[in-house]
């Protein structure tokens, strides 16, 4: 980002204003003198020396426009704003006040603002030639803060105790000719554990507008284990839709996602969710979403299904002004999957689902927790030949926990991650209970 001195622009004689002023408002000109070379002490020195001509000079927008200029320079921008708003309410032409109120707004953090009044000063006909290339620079330099493309990489190494996802050891029953059998499950049922290695690549490009945001990402990662009918590759695609207020919050997001197991193909999903925040309630924010889902599986077409999420939460710090605990949001939403085919066993399910994820930051890194239960319950028997065709229920919880701390990595923003991860899940049909612990423990950094 290329310094830009305020005060340099008001030495231009193209944009001093010509307006007579008031008679006791004293010759400015010397102050002009020797811009470049003054430092930010200088500069409130000089801003001292004009406060003092105040009560001569309040109806001259060359006086603000220069007072503007030195608290500018000196580092006191709440002054340097005032002064400078003042300049343009007694002269909107004055174009040393707007070069130099385009600046302060951008110290502001108010970026579009700043671009926009940038825009029109290089419109005007009057802009010196040899100032023109600065004023082109500093625009495309905020133009490029609107629009951000990152990569980022993900290696890690874990153990997985489960990874074929296999049913747990026991028993389950089998109706026969209404006859319940109890049978056990064969060693080609056996959960296969063993270490793995997770790879990602994701891209992501962000795009700022006045008032909201846009992102696109894409990502693909893979399990690779030494059973190769383990493996996971996964794909995801994303865009997000942000309009950030300060009573309220709209959020989009939709994508895709397709998943491969062993090396073949098993499902693709596309789905689209809306997130409503409100403004905050005491300390909390509620908020609100919905989504649907349709998911499409390629070699078993009769699993094909259109779920739909509706619930709500709220998002809290926890702690006071002296003490942070961190934040934490709990939600809960209700489910409903409707089968797209007439033979999907159990038919059309419904349910409900229990969410808490608490982020604590820590003196190094960053602590995460997540806790989620999720119940769902079948409309119609699964099967006859299981448990008497009884509809099947199934509970399944997980418990997840992260730390992350920041790092480089060669020169590139990173971070060190370690997780572990546990996922139980009961049902009536001894064929869907199972347990999975995986931990690893790697990196992620940006390039």
């Amino acid at each position: 980002m290329i310094r830009f001195p305020a005060a340099l622009m008001l030495a231009l004689a193209f944009f001093r204003s010509f307006p007579a002023l008031a008679q006791e408002c004293p010759d400015l000109s010397p102050y002009f003198a020797g811009q470049d070379t003054r430092g930010q002490v200088e500069w409130l020195q000089v801003a001292g020396e004009l406060n003092g001509f105040l009560p001569l000079c309040l109806e001259s927008d060359e006086y603000f426009a220069l007072i503007g200029a030195a608290w500018l320079n000196g580092g006191l921008l709440p002054e340097a704003v005032e002064a400078l708003e003042r300049a343009l309410l007694l002269n909107p032409d004055n174009g040393a006040a707007q070069i130099d109120y385009a600046q302060a707004l951008f110290r502001q953090g108010q970026l579009f603002p700043a671009i926009e009044l940038n825009e029109r000063i290089l419109q005007r006909p009057d802009v010196p030639a040899n100032l023109r290339p600065a004023l082109e620079l500093r625009q495309e330099e905020w133009r490029g803060l609107t629009r951000d493309t990152s990569f980022r990489g993900d290696f890690l190494l874990g153990y997985d105790s489960n990874l074929n996802g296999a049913p747990d050891p026991g028993q389950f029953t089998l109706t026969i000719a209404g006859e319940n059998v109890l049978l056990a499950l064969g060693e080609e049922f056996e959960a296969m554990s063993g270490p793995y290695t997770n790879l990602g690549l994701s891209a992501n490009h962000r795009r700022l507008e006045p008032g909201h945001e846009h992102s696109y990402t894409a990502e693909i990662q893979g399990r690779v284990s030494n059973d190769r009918s383990t493996d996971l590759l996964q794909l995801d695609g994303r865009y997000n839709f942000l309009r950030p207020r300060r009573a309220q919050i709209w959020q989009i997001d939709s994508g895709f996602r397709s998943l491969a197991f062993g090396g073949s193909a098993l499902f693709t999903a596309a789905d689209v969710q809306v997130r409503y925040s409100i403004s905050p309630l005491f300390t909390c924010r509620p908020f609100f979403d919905a989504s649907a889902q349709y998911q499409l599986f390629h070699n078993q077409s009769w699993l094909n299904a259109f779920d739909t999420r509706l619930g709500g939460g709220f998002a809290c710090p926890l702690g006071n002004e002296t003490a942070s605990f961190g934040d934490i949001s709990i939600e809960a939403a209700l489910l409903d999957s409707q089968k797209i085919k007439f033979d999907r066993p159990g038919g059309d399910r419904g349910g409900w689902q229990v969410a808490a994820n608490w982020q604590y930051p820590l003196p190094q890194g960053l602590f995460r927790a997540v806790i989620n239960h999720t119940r769902l319950e079948d409309g119609d028997s699964y099967s006859p030949l299981l448990d008497a065709g009884a509809p099947r229920w199934v509970n399944r919880s997980y418990l997840l926990l992260q730390y992350r701390r920041g790092m480089l990595f060669n020169g590139a923003p990173g971070d060190v991650l370690i997780n572990l991860y546990h996922q139980q899940q009961d049902s009536n049909i001894g064929l869907f209970d199972t347990s999975d612990t995986t931990f690893e423990i790697g990196f992620s950094f940006g390039f």
